[in-house]
């Protein structure tokens, strides 16, 4: 079983997302309240996978979304020029004072019994003030763009950024390329302007346009008001939870012709079992399971779209493109920071089952 996609590989991007860049303080294995120093990564859950898709698949990304011009939006567009991701920027001046703001995550990795935390400052986030209309997508697409992919962290952000999703769906639709969104519902945005309730009336109205949905059970279920699947479930790398939603949601959103999710079990921070399950046009797939030893877990979900929209965009069976997805996952908590650092034969020889043997 393969899913074929839309759009032309003649066309002038093979990837295109839509959501907010924000830059992350990670103080390591230190807690942050007694970091003395940090490192910055470039992130945002849409962003990552067009910089996934480029720096390690080596296909032609770009990425709409808001910048501010001041130094710190001088260093994300800087980031996002390494890796090879063309921006389409909604630009907004910076009083020096009170914003608009590029978005803040401050992080540490936590350490074997004590778990990662995580906490943001996204005050006047010049993200949250995009709206229909800042973007002209007939341009954008009438250069040709296979795939468009979108999140619910950005739809999360303010009563126009759903919108904006949506007009940019009709016009990717429209212009033929395949259509994703990954739920990513975060209880704390949700809950500044609505809460669960409005959450479900926004992402229902995305995914109506979608092709492919990424989610877990917990997504469908607050994001999407499936019916809760927890009884029956045996553990968290059993994917019969997942799987019993599916003819729910297809029923619900009939243009959704891909499903999938990782499946995660977290024995420390730094240790994980790690799995992966989809569902494509009709047929299940299971991926692998194997050990993780995280070193850093942020973006280890984007990993798995990046490397799963890959394998879809390139035509390959079902289990194939799900395997490679699992792969990049994996490798990708290896690593510090929110966006990859794998090869594309990394991937392809750890989706294979090669194991950490040394290279030489």
């Amino acid at each position: 079983m393969t899913y074929t996609p839309g759009g032309n590989p003649a066309s002038s991007l093979d990837f295109l997302s839509l959501g907010a860049l924000v830059h992350r303080l990670d103080s390591g294995v230190v807690p942050f309240r007694k970091a003395t120093e940090c490192l910055i990564h470039v992130s945002g859950g849409e962003y990552n996978c067009a910089a996934n898709l480029s720096a390690c698949f080596g296909l032609r990304t770009g990425i709409a979304s808001a910048m501010v011009d001041y130094p710190v939006g001088e260093l994300i567009a800087e980031r996002v020029r390494a890796m090879g991701v063309r921006p389409f920027y909604k630009h907004f001046p910076h009083n020096g004072v009170t914003g608009p703001n590029m978005a803040t995550v401050y992080s540490d990795r936590g350490q074997g019994v004590r778990p990662p935390v995580v906490f943001y400052n996204r005050s006047d986030e010049a993200a949250a003030r995009l709206r229909p209309g800042d973007f002209d997508w007939a341009a954008i697409f009438g250069q040709g763009v296979r795939w468009f992919h979108s999140g619910g962290i950005f739809a999360a952000l303010s009563g126009t950024s759903g919108e904006l999703i949506i007009e940019a769906m009709r016009a990717a639709r429209a212009a033929g390329a395949t259509v994703s969104f990954d739920l990513n519902y975060r209880a704390k945005l949700w809950n500044l302007w609505g809460g669960p309730g409005k959450a479900r009336e926004v992402l229902q109205r995305i995914v109506e346009h979608a092709d492919v949905l990424v989610g877990n059970e917990e997504d469908l279920q607050l994001g999407l008001g499936m019916r809760d699947p927890s009884l029956g479930r045996s553990g968290s790398l059993d994917p019969g939870a997942f799987l019993s939603m599916i003819d729910e949601v297809v029923a619900t959103f009939p243009k959704v012709k891909v499903i999938a999710t990782t499946l995660r079990e977290v024995q420390s921070t730094n240790r994980h079992r790690w799995s992966a399950v989809a569902w494509i046009d009709g047929q299940s797939f299971l991926a692998p399971q194997c050990e993780l030893d995280v070193y850093d877990r942020v973006g280890g979900g984007d990993g798995f779209a990046s490397g799963l929209f890959y394998g879809l965009l390139g035509g390959l069976p079902g289990q194939e493109a799900l395997n490679l997805g699992w792969a990049h996952g994996a490798l990708l908590t290896t690593f510090p920071g929110d966006t990859t650092m794998a090869t594309l034969d990394e991937v392809k020889a750890f989706a294979a089952g090669g194991s950490a043997r040394i290279q030489r």
